[in-house]
């Protein structure tokens, strides 16, 4: 007998001020690309962001950002990362997606605006997220 496990549709929320303080990291970072840890909880496929987490020993340029995993403490809080598209769209490269982290990947472009953020899941495919 096989089980069919419940697939999840992923809802994202994060705090106003973890939004601001996404945005002005981006700025900051321009025209370099910027690199954030989420950090917040989980359940049931919802994800609630409250925090940021800059990654230790993370390098970024003006078409990448990363950072190693080894370094990291085991955090149950960290939820996934943000980082910035300088240039483009915010859709997911294929390097994003093979690096990445946590439950949610969100991604802000250029100019760095409130309706400049996305949300994606290691798929690829869009999330929904809201400001609370």
């Amino acid at each position: 007998m096989q089980l069919k496990k419940k697939k999840f549709e992923r809802k994202v929320s994060l705090t106003k001020e973890t939004r601001d303080g996404i945005l002005s990291f981006c700025k900051m970072n321009h025209p370099n690309e910027g690199i954030l840890i989420l950090r917040g909880k989980a359940k049931h496929g919802d994800v609630f962001i409250d925090g940021l987490v800059i990654p230790p020993f993370s390098e970024t340029g003006a078409d990448f950002a990363g950072f190693p995993n080894n370094p990291l403490p085991l955090d149950p809080s960290y939820v996934g990362i943000v980082h910035s598209h300088p240039v483009g769209s915010a859709e997911p490269s294929l390097t994003d997606l093979n690096n990445f982290f946590g439950l949610v990947s969100m991604i802000v472009k250029s100019p760095y605006e409130d309706d400049d953020i996305f949300a994606w899941d290691s798929d690829g495919k869009e999330i929904p997220f809201a400001i609370v």
